[in-house]
Order: structure tokens, then C-alpha cells, then sequence
């Protein structure tokens, strides 16, 4: 197997490269490093890497967070002999929190894992290993990257500050295998293949990523004051179960989903935005194998 380890090549990103060389001083593995230079720059380089190198048995190392995951995953797709790992370098690191039991950090411990052969969500021409979402949050990711563009403070809460107040009624169509789950507005919607996203919210705590299946969940518009309570809830998982949260959403295990809107939907594929106002989603079966890290010691 050849590993070629995908950095992150953001200037706040430069401590990967400290702590990832002498890791690899202490294995014995042809591997090559490639930094990347923007937005995108990922899936363009393990596509084209891809393109040349078909017969080659290949892992991709994706060094960064769960963009950088999803980037290299969107690169790999449609490809054989090609596996995806992860060594985690995100802020909130939320795909690595579905496998809990698993050291994302060592490449000793990602040598000596396992592969797991997992779905993926297709939205319209993106792909999605982690979870899709849309409404108040996904507009409080948008102006967040606004303000970090304007040079602001805190972006982040700027931004989810601002969707709170302006962005909980949405007018979202969304029809999922057949069914229309929306009358009125929608405060927001999450379409997940794994089982957190964000702030490492546990939004589909029922998520399994080789099952076939997306779990949906639509939280129609609400007050202020019931937002906030079911947050406390949605935060560890608990909202499936909660009663006050389940009489203010809908559940349902899915393949395909549809969503539309008069106006320009602006949704979160793996934490970065895509803007239409029309996406077709599917989950697509076995799509990526990825090489997880071996199991935790006990202590």
C-alpha cells in the first residue's frame, strides 16, 4: 500500500506538519505529503491523481478536519484500489466522533486499523461522508465565513447570532422518499450519514454509515424559547427520544431526498456551503472504503 498524506495547507494549519513528521519517522511506509493550497485544491489533486494512477493501490491520509475528510472523499469516488483515512486536525473533529473508541491521531494506530466500507450521500454533484444540513445553522456557517472575510471578531458567533435572529422560518419544500415533510416553515434540517455535526452536536444518534439508509430530521419554525430548550437536548443526542423536541420535529430513515425553495437555499455539505435552489439527495451504497484506526487500548 502507498499512503500519500493530504495536508491542510492553511496558515492557522501549520502545526500538522510538526506533529505528523515524526510520526512518520517511526513506521516503515512509502508515502508522499501533499500540501494543499485552498478550497477545493484536495479533490483536485486525488482526482487527478487517481486519473493517472488507476491500477495503483493507494491511501489517501486526509490531515486536517472533517472538510479535508470530505474533500478527499469527493476525489476517490468512482475509483477502485483507492482508501481514505483520517488523521483528525479540526477544531471540532466531528466525524472521528462517531467511532469514539478510535485514536484519529496516530498513524501507528491507522496502520495497524481496519478498513470499513461505507455509504455516502450524493448531493446534486457533492458528496457527503459526514452529515448534510440546512436552515439557521447552515446560514450561521455562511455569515460566519462573511465576517471572517471582513477581518471581524468571533465570526462564528456573529454569525449564528445573526441566523437565530433572522434566519428560524424558512421556506423550505422537502420531500423525502415520496413524502412531503414540510407544512409551513422549517427552522432547520439535518440529512445524516454519520452521527455528529457542528459544535459536535449529536444529531442522528441512530446514524449507521453502512446501512443504506440517510437519517432526516426536519425541526419545523419555532419560538425563541423552544429553541433554546431543545438545544440542550439536540447537544448529546437526546432530542429523538425528548418528547417536547419530538412534537416540534419529524424522524425518518430515508434514501432519497429532495428539497426546493423559491428563493436561494444555502446548505452545508460536511461544514462547507453549496448554494441552489434546487438539491436531489441520495445515499449511495458501499461507496468509500476508509481505513480506521485500530481500536483504544484499555488501560
Amino acid at each position: 500500500m502507498y499512503y500519500i498524506f493530504v495536508v491542510n495547507g492553511r496558515e492557522d494549519k501549520a502545526f500538522i506538519m510538526d506533529d505528523l513528521m515524526p510520526q512518520l519517522k517511526e513506521v516503515n511506509i512509502e508515502y508522499e505529503i501533499y500540501v494543499t493550497t485552498g478550497e477545493g485544491d484536495a479533490t483536485r489533486f486525488v482526482r487527478m491523481y487517481c486519473d493517472f494512477h488507476p491500477l495503483d493501490n493507494v491511501c489517501f491520509v486526509a490531515c486536517g478536519g472533517t472538510g479535508t475528510l470530505s474533500e478527499v472523499v469527493n476525489g476517490v469516488i468512482g475509483f477502485k484500489n483507492k482508501s481514505v483515512a483520517l488523521l483528525a486536525y479540526g477544531a471540532g473533529n466531528n466525524f472521528t466522533l462517531h467511532f469514539p473508541e478510535r485514536n484519529f491521531r496516530s498513524v501507528k494506530d491507522m496502520l495497524e486499523g481496519e478498513t470499513f466500507v461505507s455509504d455516502v450521500i450524493k448531493c446534486n454533484n457533492d458528496y457527503s461522508i459526514n452529515v448534510i444540513n440546512l436552515g439557521f445553522d447552515s446560514m450561521a456557517a455562511y455569515y460566519g465565513a462573511q465576517y471572517i472575510l471582513a477581518g471581524k471578531d468571533k465570526p462564528y458567533l456573529r454569525g449564528t447570532i445573526r441566523s437565530i435572529i433572522f434566519n428560524r422560518f424558512n421556506n423550505y419544500r422537502i420531500i423525502v422518499d415520496g413524502e412531503r415533510m414540510t407544512r409551513g416553515t422549517t427552522m432547520f434540517c439535518t440529512i445524516a450519514n454519520a452521527s455528529h455535526y457542528g459544535q459536535n452536536y449529536k444529531c442522528a444518534p441512530n446514524a449507521k454509515m453502512d446501512d443504506g439508509l440517510m437519517e432526516v430530521e426536519v425541526n419545523r419554525s419555532t419560538s425563541l424559547l423552544s429553541f433554546v430548550i431543545m438545544y440542550q437536548f439536540f447537544k448529546d443526542g437526546r432530542h429523538v427520544t425528548n418528547a417536547f423536541c419530538r412534537r416540534r420535529m419529524k424522524f425518518k430513515s430515508a434514501r432519497h431526498v429532495e428539497i426546493s425553495s423559491k428563493s436561494l437555499i444555502y446548505l452545508c455539505v460536511d461544514g462547507e456551503t453549496v448554494a441552489s435552489r434546487h438539491f436531489d439527495i441520495d445515499i449511495i451504497d458501499k461507496a468509500v472504503t476508509l481505513q480506521l484506526p485500530a481500536l483504544r487500548k484499555e488501560e
